[in-house]
């Protein structure tokens, strides 16, 4: 019996082969009809024998390709007798615009094996050709100025393909039918080598390089890359959605050199290394990191790293593990094994190992534009390897960790169990290979802009049932984030087709994210504005990528964020649903002396937590731990700051005070990154060491976790010479016996059984796993943040979620 139906498929389902494995399976079931591209996803007609489209329906949802996603499917089946469209076989048509929910755009790819084996075939026209790709690979969200997903719409369209390309493109059975950046080094893109030509560098590169002119190099530029990195010099290369500075990750000097010209402080460089064994001789790796690694995204995974290895110590300083990632373009397998003599690939890799850290300076936005990079990083980089493929959308590079799982023994008054905790993909900073990838809500919601903070931005927009969160903006404290920000929420409106009509943004009134939403607002009367607290939108970021609608549990623990009373909070323990919350609890407040000066100087929080618990009798210890280490001046500075108020905001900070604690074990006195002391003091615990201090919690109404006698017992410990490795432990263990002493008493008192933990503390693996595991064998179900960050890289989702919820 013959039978119409029409499929519409909404989801990751442009730019990754859908219409071709659509065209090639309804010729296998010898259908008629059409597939094509709309700006809501695929639209596919097909008519013939029912049975046999009932099973093409079913193949379309078992056989899709890997990288294709299914959001929306709707299947409309047409009266036979009345209709009369006629078809001859199965065919693509051309994309067509619609209205409604526009299609979701797929993030960047990593160089598929297909690409990479052609990459290195002397006997192939694309032989070392840096932009090799298809549809299963390549640029993706990068290089999209609209929708569909077109050529026209992106930033290849000034690149007429050559007839070979052509015939590729437009061949249904060819693995690059319709790859957008499909290319060849007849009528691709090219690169260009520039070094300065009035200072070339020279061995051994002691200076970084000038602000003069830099002359272009067309002849090998790949292997005079290549030259100057074995030499010790740094280049600046240009990637998928900006530049890296990168150097040979084992030359000392040059990642010495490159600290010093690049930030001048110890926040680490990520690493790229040539392929999995490398990472394996570098770092201890499980199968589940194995897996992250290697997977379509390729982030920048932290593994814990071996002792005695060869990388330089500054890549991460007072640090355990290293940021590696796998290459992701031709470009940086070529810089690995571009054949240096007459042999077509190298078997031994050109490096082990090169640094690839962010092509910006002073937190700036990563560079994109060639000719903005040579102006900023002239100053830092030898020389420049970069392409006339222009970026319209810039992406940093994903920060990700995975926190192993592990096998608990729960008991109960009859038996024992055991409880499988699943490892953890927790990502630091979402981007490249995941944005603008939405998160599905399950629900239509209003269009809104939710702003996001202050640092580690992101913003969110939403669209029916999407929310779709921006690439890691940064920290918006200069001009250049700004405007970077601005960019980003143009293109990203205009690609996804959304209006806001609600502004979600912080409670704080001194964000740049506060007063850009009011702006917007005095420009536009019909724009209803919601202000969120920083906490709840903490927890609601993780409430909604779960799809947790009831109440929880919020356990919202991070360095800053703008409380309801003024104050700045940040050790808060909440009962909170999508809507509202309550704050059953909280660290005790302490003085912040000098305010967000004090992260920077985390000494000055041990110094406030030694006079909260000391009072008067504060003065000797005061004088015992930090003479040696801190200018009395300063001391005696800070202590008439506290005592007379002078810009001292109380806070409840459990970020502030894993500061506090990593100064007052001489841990770390001044952070030259956000998070630096409290990640100093993760490094230092010893997981063997189960023990904890004592801890009280107040009565009243919010409960307060009081401090003082956790100070007390880490001061007679440290009196004590117990190593710090073990103050260290038992600080974490404690923190961690204070989210299940809080849960229990929520528990007892409210019946709640989810326990939500998110905040940028809960970075800290040691934490999680701790914390994770008291709450598991005490019979909680522990929630954390999986697709969006849970530092303030992640608030941008839950303001929006509460702003759709107050709407």
């Amino acid at each position: 019996m013959s039978a119409i139906y029409r499929i519409h498929i909404n989801g990751i389902v442009q730019g990754i082969g859908f219409r071709p494995f659509i065209y090639n399976l309804a010729n296998s079931f010898e259908l008629n009809g059409y597939v094509l591209n709309d700006t809501n996803g695929v639209y596919i007609e097909v008519k013939g024998n029912e049975d046999r489209i009932r099973e093409f329906i079913q193949r379309i949802k078992s056989d899709a390709p890997p990288l294709a996603r299914f959001d929306d499917v709707s299947i409309e089946k047409p009266d036979y007798k009345d209709y009369t469209g006629i078809y001859s076989g199965f065919e693509i048509r051309e994309s067509r615009s619609t209205h409604g929910i526009p299609s979701v755009i797929s993030p960047d790819i990593s160089l598929c094996d297909d690409c990479l084996k052609e990459l290195f075939d002397k006997n192939n026209r694309r032989y070392l050709y840096p932009f090799i790709n298809c549809t299963n690979c390549g640029p993706r969200h990068s290089i999209v100025r609209d929708i569909p997903y077109d050529r026209i719409n992106t930033t290849m369209s000034c690149f007429e393909m050559c007839e070979e390309c052509r015939r590729e493109y437009n061949d249904p059975s060819d693995r690059r039918f319709h790859a957008q950046p499909n290319a060849c080094p007849e009528c691709g893109p090219r690169l260009e080598f520039r070094i300065d030509k009035k200072n070339p560098p020279s061995p051994p590169f002691l200076k970084g390089g000038t602000k003069g002119e830099f002359s272009e190099q067309k002849e090998k530029p790949i292997k005079t890359t290549i030259s100057i990195l074995k030499q010790g010099g740094i280049a600046a290369i240009k990637g998928i959605g900006g530049f890296h500075l990168a150097c040979d990750a084992e030359n000392n000097n040059a990642v010495k050199r490159l600290r010093d010209s690049k930030r001048r402080s110890n926040k680490p460089f990520a690493v790229m290394m040539p392929d999995i064994e490398t990472i394996r001789q570098f770092c201890y790796l499980t199968k589940d990191e194995d897996l992250v690694l290697n997977s379509p995204a390729r982030p920048i995974v932290l593994l814990k790293k071996k002792h005695n290895i060869s990388i330089s110590d500054s890549v991460s300083p007072e640090n355990n593990y290293l940021g590696a990632m796998l290459p992701y373009t031709p470009l940086h397998y070529l810089l690995f094994y571009y054949p240096l003599t007459h042999d077509p690939q190298p078997i031994t890799p050109n490096f082990k190992a090169l640094v690839m850290t962010s092509g910006n300076i002073f937190e700036e936005p990563i560079a994109a534009d060639n000719k903005e990079a040579v102006q900023k990083l002239s100053s830092i980089a030898d020389a420049f390897l970069m392409h006339n493929r222009d970026i319209y959308m810039r992406v940093d590079d994903s920060v990700v960790n995975v926190i192993s799982g592990q096998q608990l023994v729960i008991n109960s008054q009859h038996n024992s169990k055991l409880k499988t905790l699943n490892s953890k993909l927790v990502i630091i900073r979402r981007s490249r290979g995941f944005v603008p990838e939405p998160i599905y809500m399950g629900q239509d919601m209003p269009e809104i802009l939710a702003c996001g903070g202050q640092l580690k931005n992101t913003f969110c927009l939403t669209k029916g049932r999407y929310a779709i969160m921006s690439q890691h903006i940064g920290d918006m404290e200069n001009k250049e984030a700004a405007e970077f920000y601005k960019e980003t929420l143009k293109n990203l409106k205009k690609t996804f087709k959304v209006m806001p009509k609600i502004i979600a943004h912080d409670l704080h009134p001194n964000y740049w994210t506060t007063a850009f939403a009011r702006q917007l607002i005095t420009h536009h009367s019909s724009l209803i504005s919601i202000p969120v607290q920083h906490h709840h939108a903490h927890i609601v970021s993780c409430m909604a990528e779960h799809g947790l609608k009831e109440k929880v549990i919020g356990i919202a623990f991070d360095g800053t964020g703008y409380g309801t009373d003024g104050n700045i909070w940040g050790g808060e323990f909440l009962i909170a649903d999508r809507k509202d919350f309550i704050r059953f609890a909280h660290f005790n407040y302490v003085p912040m002396p000098g305010s967000d000066a004090a992260a920077r100087k985390p000494w000055r929080m041990g110094l406030s937590h030694l006079v909260h618990t000391y009072g008067d009798g504060a003065k000797e210890l005061i004088h015992k731990i930090f003479s040696d280490r801190i200018q009395e001046n300063q001391l005696n500075t800070i202590l008439k700051m506290m005592k007379n108020s002078i810009n001292s905001p109380l806070t409840s900070s459990c970020g502030r005070f894993f500061d506090a604690v990593s100064s007052l074990i001489g841990a770390k006195d001044l952070a030259t990154y956000e998070g630096e002391a409290a990640v100093k003091l993760e490094m230092l615990a010893e997981t063997k060491c189960y023990d904890t201090y004592n801890f009280n919690i107040t009565d009243g109404f919010p409960l307060v976790v009081c401090t003082k006698q956790i100070i007390k017992e880490i001061i007679d410990d440290a009196k004590a010479n117990l190593p710090v490795s073990v103050i260290s432990a038992k600080f974490h263990n404690t923190i961690a016996e204070t989210i299940l002493t809080a849960a229990q008493m929520v528990q007892k008192k409210h019946n709640l059984d989810k326990v939500v933990l998110s905040g940028g503390v809960f970075q800290n693996s040691f934490l999680v796993k701790r914390t994770a595991e008291k709450l598991t064998v005490s019979g909680f179900e522990v929630f954390l943040n999986e697709k969006v960050p849970s530092n303030d890289g992640g608030i941008s989702l839950g303001q929006a979620v509460i702003a759709a919820e107050h709407f």
